[in-house]
């Protein structure tokens, strides 16, 4: 069994075509990332079909925490799974074993301590968010299912899937994401409109939400346990603490990863306490508009997903003709994936808007929030793209410096200053002008800093 694990991990980084190669790796990770966001989205369609918007509202408001459980889990998982991917490429296994470890028990204590602090503070949290007395009780029902009791199933699942990934097992990494999906599409109209009451369908929205991240981080525990003892990922503390070196690369890259994703979520934070300083049913729009528009920008993080551990395993190993190979061919398909989402969009954004909520007013406002957004998709795909090419590299610094001021230099600031010049719809234009900044500013950090091998 260790000699087919083995060849089957050199096959995919090694051996194979890269086109081969990337699509044992991305049609995974694309597919979950798929799944991922039509479960985050089915809460929303399901809420949408009370026609509430001030439920609708609620749903939209703890996206950008519930996003902060997946930035944690990027913390260990993706600066733990660049690492052992790195590692194999330099055939430093039992090290690697070391960093798996060390990752997961550093995934478990920060999700707890976050879901403590959500449990402890939920009601200044929620007030800080935007949610007022149309929309709290709401809010808080969904975050105490999906925070509080569902954080650390949540955040144990992603680092699992992406340290499964990390080592070549991309169809594993994905069909658990895919399983906790599927469940929780199935289990929200269940909860809400079979076991509760009327006006408790948000409160059904979490529990099902809750179950299926359960449900998806018990796989992935029983696919460690089929691995057997010989698996380069595992929780036995016996193979011992990983070196110095390591712990401080996966904090070099996993903290990077961690406040990117922090200010992407804090970037949505904002534009719901700007929005909400109209009126309720704008919240509402935007909230569709930032589920829908992820559709693209999810199968780019998929994309990213398959390539990094392909990118960093050869780039450890030396290979830069297979390196240079995956990073061009990943470019062009998540610029094609971004060039068709935008015509999608702008064609049938009222039809994409009514999954979701029927009322006029909403739809009409939401359709042209969409046909704005989706023109930043193809911009926003190649900054983070360059974002994951530097964390495959190891290089966190870099990586950093690209998010921060991604979010802090360019998009934070342009949400106030396009609000104040062109009000409601400034917020909207805001991503695409701030992205032009960014991919200027990244295409110049790459050329100047990429590693030479």
């Amino acid at each position: 069994m260790k000699q087919i694990k083995a060849a089957s991990q050199e096959e995919v980084f090694q051996n194979l075509p890269i086109p081969a190669a990337l699509r044992v790796m991305i049609v995974p990770a694309v597919t979950s990332q798929l799944i991922v966001l039509i479960y985050n989205m089915a809460d929303t369609f399901y809420v949408g079909q009370t026609n509430n918007p001030y439920m609708v509202a609620s749903t939209s408001l703890i996206l950008p925490v519930f996003n902060i459980t997946l930035c944690l889990a990027g913390l260990a998982g993706i600066g733990g799974g660049a690492l052992i991917a790195r590692l194999l490429g330099e055939g430093r296994g039992e090290e690697a074993k070391r960093v798996s470890a060390f990752s997961l028990y550093l995934g478990m204590v920060i999700a707890a301590a976050f879901s403590l602090g959500m449990a402890l503070f939920m009601e200044p949290i929620l007030k800080l968010l935007g949610a007022n007395a149309n929309t709290y009780e709401f809010a808080r029902q969904y975050a105490a299912c999906v925070i509080v009791v569902g954080g650390i199933p949540t955040v144990l699942s992603n680092v699992l899937s992406n340290l499964i990934r990390s080592i070549g097992r991309s169809r594993e990494a994905g069909f658990g994401i895919i399983l906790g999906g599927v469940l929780n599409i199935a289990l929200d109209p269940l909860f809400m409109f079979v076991l509760l009451p009327k006006g408790h369908q948000v409160l059904g929205a979490g529990i099902a939400t809750c179950l299926s991240n359960c449900v998806a981080c018990g796989f992935f525990l029983l696919v460690l346990r089929r691995m057997g003892s010989t698996s380069i990922i595992t929780f036995s503390p016996r193979v011992g603490l990983a070196q110095r070196e390591s712990i401080l690369a996966v904090f070099a890259v996993g903290v990077p990863s961690a406040i990117t994703t922090f200010l992407f979520d804090l970037d949505y934070v904002i534009i719901d306490k700007l929005m909400v300083s109209y009126h309720d049913l704008a919240l509402a729009a935007i909230g569709i508009v930032l589920k829908v528009e992820r559709f693209p920008l999810n199968v780019g993080i998929g994309i990213c997903q398959g390539m990094m551990p392909v990118v960093a395993y050869n780039y450890a190993a030396k290979n830069k003709q297979r390196m240079e190979d995956a990073i061009r061919l990943s470019r062009r398909l998540g610029l094609l994936i971004a060039g068709i989402s935008v015509v999608l969009y702008e064609l049938f954004a009222a039809q994409f808007t009514r999954l979701f909520i029927s009322d006029p007013q909403t739809v009409e406002m939401a359709s042209q929030f969409l046909r704005i957004r989706v023109l930043a998709t193809p911009l926003m795909f190649l900054s983070f793209f360059t974002v994951y090419l530097f964390q495959a590299f190891g290089k966190g610094q870099i990586s950093l410096f690209l998010g921060v001021t991604r979010w802090l230099v360019f998009n934070i600031p342009m949400l106030f200053l396009l609000n104040a010049v062109l009000g409601m719809y400034g917020i909207v234009w805001s991503q695409a002008a701030a992205d032009l900044l960014t991919v200027a500013l990244s295409v110049f950090v790459y050329c100047r800093y990429k590693p030479r091998i």
